[in-house]
């Protein structure tokens, strides 16, 4: 069934109050092979007609280019790729058809086509390893850099500087022997990486903030977003990454390496105009490239095209699959190749265990998980409110914030021996086994449990505070990494107290599995399921997850444990909500979004939800003046075609675009007067012409028909309509309506009684009711949290201008000025409480890029 696209706020309660622009118009798709003159009908007229059809398709098509915060109508995309296929082929017989024979350049030229996506997958991996590659080898250098220099090669991290010393390392050097300077020193690296990354995010690519993994979502899904995957975008997320990562920041880059991997899939894939010109074929690419981009960021390839399918990609039919698998194989297999840390691991934080664990330790297991629900749905509850104290207060001030935030966050972690290392680091470190060599600052020896304990205790604390505030701010930042690392020092914590409750108890009958002679205990795995549960409560992801950390290990004999704890951890985050934090901040971001995931039972008819006040078209009657005035006074995407305005019998429905294209062709090439009437229908409507037979009167002119000189004054433009669009009945529930919305992809759908049209409805819509229905079933306190952000406000304010105050007298002290620069004048325009965006429906605001459907509190 063909649909048109369109979208209608259900309230509008101001008459000036424009229509949404967030849903692209549709194309127009013919519903028979004869219309279309490709199956194989010989006749010349018909083969013209549908040539001249796909011309005109075709330049509906570059100028609409989906537009920018719209939605792709799936349905109406997969008739053009048809259209478009049906005419290349009719195209392509005739040159390489010799003798009624197909000739071998025909077959070489179709297996080209076919073997596109295979060619794009196989670049897209190779690029998105080489980029892993580079990101690593840089992220580990600037990391380093800040806690000292190698004296042989400053471009070596000391890692590779102290390669292959058996004790002591004299080619590494601290930066000074007096350990206050080193502290400065580490603090004025993290200001300089952040104000670094922060100042190409705002100059250069907005979009390269944050971890992208919502937004690629709905983009996936089809929603518009121009330049989130843009070639700049790809280039200062890369290079913006590494600076983020070494700064200090408690942010990873495991998510942003999703972004970039997207980024990099969607540039390679423009180059080819079968992807370039179709959305169902680049949602393939992106949803390959998402795989591949976990993929290398875990080095699990399976896991990728596992977390893909749970938590990226809408729709994931077999060759998705096979493509990302392929996509991630190849990725993979260049990092490998490349090997950054030359030990044949893909990551730094690839263990191996050798030990089994024992059916007691089940008990400390569900701690571990209940942990990780508990933890996914503080620092998601949390979060929100951080972004919209963020979103209210600093959206003027995004690189001051990213550097205060460094600078903070190293001046408390740099005495932590567990927070002041990167975090991959800190958790290859947590995730060992205690043998041989592998002890970290006494990691494992028995007499430092006690400080151990406490001091991992500390870490975790302050990096789940640190998350909750720094996860948001503009610098590319990923929640992956940081969220392991606090379920791995938790873990290791728990690990460290079981191993000393069994070393205490040796002969208790709880501890009777243990061997009298050797280890019983390996707290490095409790590290190792603890960051499990951290991820899986902060995303809500469950298989993916046991797949990653099973490739990350080797362990075959810990996939129960794992199993146990993601499933304990899943049970514990929805008892206190659906959706990890990506589906949160879609929620948050009102982008029209609605989840496949999600079962919803509201009992009401569509018909509760539908826009009445709908403007419609009558077929006839309407001249060119008289629409350009309708489309002028609204931003409408698309009008729906009633027989008249009495009756509003539905006839079908014409995009704005293709209305507006239809309108200057008629001015430009056919000099179509602004008097001249507009016709939608095949054939004049009333109730004296039988609409079974042409009419015996003279025909509207068409664009085909009328001469390049005459001035017509009847433009038929029923070739522009889509004569079927979907319709449902008022007394349909709303579930099932949005079930369509989720599985067959319509931007409207048409609310129709015996033929008459009532209203319409859009997934906008659809998402509003929800959001009105969660606040009444659970409503919040929204006002306290109001009282509280503004008086963290007004302390900020006054801690900066008593900054400021310092400065000041230094700079006049010094000679550099009068000393009356502020860094944030208390006169700031700041929003007043609960000023917001209007809901504009997608249009593109200014720095954000935000879409919100309705104000809504964190």
């Amino acid at each position: 069934m063909n649909r048109s696209p369109s979208l209608q706020p259900r309230t509008r309660p101001h008459p000036h109050t424009s229509r949404s622009s967030s849903f692209a118009p549709s194309l127009r798709r013919r519903t028979t092979g004869a219309s279309l003159g490709l199956d194989g009908n010989d006749d010349p007229e018909a083969a013209q007609t549908a040539r001249t059809e796909h011309v005109i398709q075709e330049e509906i098509a570059e100028i609409k280019r989906y537009e920018d915060f719209t939605t792709i109508d799936w349905v109406q995309d997969a008739a053009r790729e048809q259209l478009r296929r049906r005419a290349k082929r009719k195209e392509r017989a005739g040159f390489w058809e010799r003798e009624g024979r197909i000739g071998w350049r025909r077959k070489i030229s179709e297996a080209y086509d076919a073997g596109q996506a295979w060619i794009v997958v196989t670049l897209v991996g190779a690029a998105i390893g080489l980029n892993a590659a580079f990101l690593n080898i840089v992220t580990e250098w600037l990391s380093d850099i800040k806690l000292g220099y190698c004296e042989t090669a400053f471009y070596l991290n000391e890692n590779f500087c102290c390669w292959g010393a058996e004790s002591g390392c004299p080619e590494w050097h601290r930066w000074s022997g007096f350990a206050p300077l080193n502290y400065i020193v580490y603090i004025l690296f993290a200001a300089l990486f952040s104000l670094t990354a922060a100042a190409l995010v705002k100059s250069f690519a907005p979009y390269a903030a944050g971890s992208g993994i919502s937004e690629i979502k709905c983009i996936i899904a089809g929603f518009v977003m121009k330049g989130f995957l843009g070639a700049w975008t790809l280039l200062i997320k890369s290079i913006g990454l590494p600076l983020a990562i070494a700064s200090g920041l408690s942010v990873g880059k495991e998510g942003p390496s999703v972004h970039y991997a997207v980024c990099t899939g969607n540039v390679i894939s423009r180059f080819f105009d079968k992807y370039r010109r179709n959305a169902a074929k680049t949602r393939e690419i992106l949803s390959a490239s998402a795989a591949a981009g976990v993929g290398v960021a875990f080095g699990s390839p399976i896991g990728g095209v596992l977390f893909s399918l749970e938590e990226m990609s809408s729709q994931f039919p077999l060759k998705t699959m096979w493509r990302s698998y392929f996509c991630a194989l190849v990725a993979t297999a260049v990092l490998a190749a490349m090997n950054p840390f030359r030990t044949g691991q893909l990551v730094m934080f690839q263990v191996k265990y050798d030990r089994n664990w024992h059916f007691f330790e089940v008990l400390f297991y569900l701690i571990i998980g209940v942990f990780g629900g508990l933890y996914g749905a503080f620092v998601i509850k949390w979060n929100l409110r951080i972004q919209a104290f963020r979103k209210k207060y600093l959206t003027q001030y995004p690189i001051i914030e990213s550097v205060t935030l460094a600078v903070f966050t190293a001046i408390i972690c740099y005495p932590n021996m567990f927070l002041r290392l990167d975090m991959t680091e800190s958790m290859e470190i947590l995730f060992r086994e205690c043998g041989g060599d592998h002890d970290y600052d006494g990691l494992c020896d028995s007499q430092n449990r006690a400080r151990l304990i406490f001091s991992l205790c500390i870490a975790t604390f302050l990096r789940t505070c640190l998350v909750i505030i720094s996860y948001g701010c503009k610098v590319p930042a990923g929640i992956f990494v940081p969220s392991m690392a606090i379920g791995a020092s938790f873990g290791r914590m728990i690990g460290i107290f079981v191993q000393s409750l069994q070393e205490s108890f040796p002969s208790s009958a709880f501890f009777a599995a243990c061997e009298p002679d050797g280890p019983c205990i390996t707290p490095g795995t409790y590290a190792f399921l603890g960051a499990a549960a951290a991820l899986s409560g902060i995303m809500h992801i469950t298989v993916s997850v046991v797949v990653i950390m099973f490739e990350l290990t080797g362990a075959l004999t810990y996939i129960l444990p794992t199993m146990i704890v993601v499933g304990v951890t899943k049970a514990v985050s929805e008892r206190f909500g659906h959706g990890g934090i990506a589906d949160r901040a879609i929620w948050f971001n009102g982008y029209p979004f609605l989840d496949n995931k999600e079962e919803h039972t509201f009992g009401v008819p569509v018909s509760q939800v539908m826009a009445t006040k709908v403007v419609s078209l009558p077929a006839t009657g309407l001249s060119i003046r008289s629409i350009e005035c309708i489309m002028k006074e609204n931003q409408f995407q698309g009008y729906p075609i009633v027989e008249d305005a009495t009756s509003q019998t539905l006839i079908g429905y014409i995009g704005r675009t293709e209305l507006g294209y239809a309108i200057d062709r008629a001015k430009r090439h056919q000099m179509a007067p602004s008097t001249a009437q507009v016709t939608f229908a095949s054939f004049p409507s009333g109730p004296s012409v039988d609409l079974r037979t042409p009419s015996s009167s003279m025909p509207p002119v068409t664009f085909d028909t009328m001469p390049a000189t005459s001035h017509p004054t009847n433009v038929d433009l029923h070739k522009f309509i889509d004569p079927t669009p979907l319709s449902v009945h008022p007394r349909l529930p709303l579930e099932t309506v949005m079930e369509m919305f989720k599985k067959i992809g319509p931007r409207v759908i048409l609310i129709e009684y015996r033929g008459r049209l009532t209203g319409l409805v859009t997934v906008k819509d659809c998402l509003k009711y929800q959001f009105k229905v969660e606040a009444r079933d659970q409503p919040q306190q929204v006002g306290n949290w109001d009282e509280r952000a503004e008086a963290v406000w007004g302390a900020i304010r006054k801690a900066a201008d008593w900054v400021d105050s310092k400065l000041g007298g230094l700079r006049r002290l010094l000679g550099m000025g009068n000393g009356d620069i502020r860094l944030m004048s208390p006169t700031l325009a700041r929003p007043r409480a609960g000023e917001r965006r209007a809901d504009t429906g997608g249009e593109r605001s200014s720095g954000s890029g935000e879409v919100e459907l309705e104000d809504r509190g964190a």
